[in-house]
């Protein structure tokens, strides 16, 4: 089994707006990074190599779906490089939002998962809260860099 991940953001700004340029200019690096790191094996995105302007199931949201070998693979991209720096700054571009924004789920190898897929495991977290169907971080007891280097 491999493991599926979703994250959705609602920016503050439009993506051509200065006060989110940081974070546009610096998109495609991180997704490369990300594409290039043991255990990556897909990413959800469009021809300009990201999602940011891909029709999401939630307005006005993007969302970022990939797809890793193991948990251990997504925990070391997402606090041990050059990501951690961007989701610290995560505040001064997105919108707090009430209900969950990430959940992760396990998918047969091979299998893409879509944005509608995603957004059902989402739901099922948002109602539910964590089990073998969809979960958070705190559901992997071996997987804890989420509990040290998250941001405050």
């Amino acid at each position: 089994m491999h493991l599926a991940e979703l994250n959705i953001a609602k920016p503050k700004y439009a993506n051509d707006d200065p006060r989110f340029a940081d974070f546009m200019d610096n998109l495609e690096k991180i997704n490369t990074l990300g594409s290039t790191m043991p255990g990556f094996v897909w990413i959800h995105k469009d021809e300009s190599g990201h999602a940011m302007d891909m029709p999401t199931p939630w307005p006005d949201a993007a969302a970022n779906l990939t797809v890793w070998e193991t948990p251990e693979d997504l925990e070391h991209f997402v606090w041990n490089t050059v990501h951690k720096k961007f989701y610290n700054r995560k505040a001064e571009w997105f919108k707090n939002m009430d209900s969950h924004h990430f959940v992760m789920w396990w998918v047969e190898e091979g299998h893409r998962p879509s944005l509608e897929e995603a957004k059902e495991r989402l739901d099922y977290l948002d109602a539910n809260g964590n089990s073998d169907y969809a979960f958070e971080w705190s559901y992997l007891p071996h997987v804890k860099l989420w509990q040290k280097q998250r941001c405050g």
